[in-house]
């Protein structure tokens, strides 16, 4: 299938609830009309799926992974709700590790999610809701009504009540139960650990097991960079009942967070996900694409504001930019540099303190004044404040400081893309190495995509 999405449009990967079907996203959909492709899967056992795709955790994970092989665009959410929020987590982890043949997310979205532990449920109402399908049938329409008006804080519009009576009534007995059975109760938290990805975690109110406390406890603690919203008075059918908030709450998610930086072009993102790309290489590529935000922190805010200013000037970017001073500020304050110093230097961390110290205000200045000052530190004529590091350790800092902030420049998928540079494609993870065979200059390989940047 052709992709989805164009490089500059991302996509939002919609996984529904249990009883529910791709459907329950259509309203917010038509709201993010103008920004997102909405791609929705049903999940087996739901809407138009048949139930031989599989219905463990597992199962779900693979079919939706099948699902979006070869289709998304360069840059993509996830998102999940009440059930397809577990099956969103397991995705995401699997997708940053680099074990699916998927390349791009950016950030998860999980409304009332399902966290990877056990999910936690009041035992009583899963016998109820275990016995609405035990004569192996499906729901009946008691039931349905019953689950409806358990899970909103309010009366849904008649539309969406409508649509919610539909999926229920298309639900197989066997898939509800699998869930409440077996999916439910599946722990996957070992596995999946915590993420670095930038998060929003939307809960109802009024909800129950799945409302605020419960995401707090459970899915906050494995997003350490998530954002918990409350909208207040809404149940658990999120997307129904609160369609307008759930669509600007992912705008401003996209705006503010998952959405910086650079996309990397659909060419790269599809040789990334590859079989020629292992992937070790593919998961290192998917942490390096997302935002520094979650990056350590030892510097203050000046300090930090001159290191933007220099890493501005050492590589100035065009377009979305790449972060650079938080990706070397996590590098220096998770002690990762590397492994050697000028013997004139303290510590790395010691180094870039005192010296961002004796640059500061550079931010301030005009640009023709920052680079004849930067031109003075390389070459050893900078005059430090008293106290400071001397000329001659300005200069020995700098050549660390601007290794640092190219290395992180060209390790980024987007500069890879950029450059032309696709030797991360050598092999893969099969028994035989593909390689390279055609080793001259100019000579590309059939598979090698030509970059419209390395033209």
């Amino acid at each position: 299938m052709p992709p989805l999405s164009s490089a500059d449009r991302p996509a939002l990967v919609f996984l529904h609830a249990l009883g529910s079907s791709r459907h329950a996203i259509d309203g917010v959909a038509a709201r993010l009309a103008d920004r997102f492709d909405v791609i929705g899967i049903d999940l087996p056992g739901f809407g138009e799926t048949p139930l031989s795709q599989g219905t463990s955790v597992e199962d779900m994970v693979r079919h939706v992974a099948g699902e979006l092989s070869g289709r998304l665009p360069s840059r993509w959410l996830l998102a999940g709700h009440s059930m397809g929020g577990k099956i969103a987590t397991v995705l995401a982890a699997r997708t940053l590790a680099g074990d699916e043949p998927l390349f791009g997310l950016a950030g998860i979205v999980l409304l009332a999610g399902s966290p990877p532990s056990p999910e936690p449920m009041d035992e009583a109402r899963r016998e109820d809701m275990l016995r609405w399908v035990r004569d192996g049938q499906g729901l009946g329409d008691d039931a349905i009504r019953q689950f409806i008006d358990a899970n909103v804080g309010a009366p849904l519009a008649p539309e969406n009540d409508a649509r919610m009576m539909q999926d229920l009534r298309r639900t197989t007995g066997e898939a509800w139960a699998a869930w409440l059975e077996r999916g439910s109760r599946e722990d996957w938290s070992e596995m999946v650990g915590t993420l670095p990805l930038p998060a929003l975690i939307l809960a109802g109110g009024a909800d129950g097991d799945l409302g605020p406390d419960g995401q707090r406890e459970t899915n906050a603690r494995v997003y350490p960079q998530a954002t918990v919203e409350v909208l207040d008075g809404a149940g658990h059918l999120l997307p129904l009942e609160r369609t307008d908030a759930v669509a600007d709450a992912i705008i401003r998610f996209w705006n503010e967070r998952a959405g910086l930086g650079p996309a990397v072009p659909p060419e790269m993102t599809q040789l990334i996900a590859s079989p020629r790309v292992s992937a070790r290489t593919r998961g290192i590529l998917a942490h390096r694409l997302l935002p520094a935000g979650a990056a350590p922190r030892f510097l203050s805010d000046t300090q930090r504001r001159t290191l933007g200013a220099l890493a501005r000037r050492v590589v100035p970017q065009d377009g979305p930019a790449i972060d650079l001073a938080a990706l070397v500020e996590g590098q220096v304050a998770e002690g990762k540099g590397d492994g050697w110093r000028p013997a004139v230097l303290p510590n790395d961390r010691e180094a870039y303190t005192r010296a961002l110290d004796a640059l500061e205000g550079l931010d301030a200045l005009p640009e023709a004044e920052q680079d004849a000052r930067i031109a003075d530190v390389a070459e050893g004529r900078f005059a430090p404040p008293a106290g400071g590091l001397s000329a001659e350790q300005m200069s020995a800092w700098f050549e660390d400081a601007r290794v640092d902030l190219v290395r992180h420049w060209l390790a980024h998928p987007a500069t890879m893309a950029r450059i032309g540079f696709d030797g991360i494609a050598n092999g893969g993870d099969g028994a035989r190495k593909q390689g390279f065979e055609r080793l001259g200059a100019g000579e590309r390989e059939g598979w090698e995509p030509v970059l419209e940047t390395a033209r």
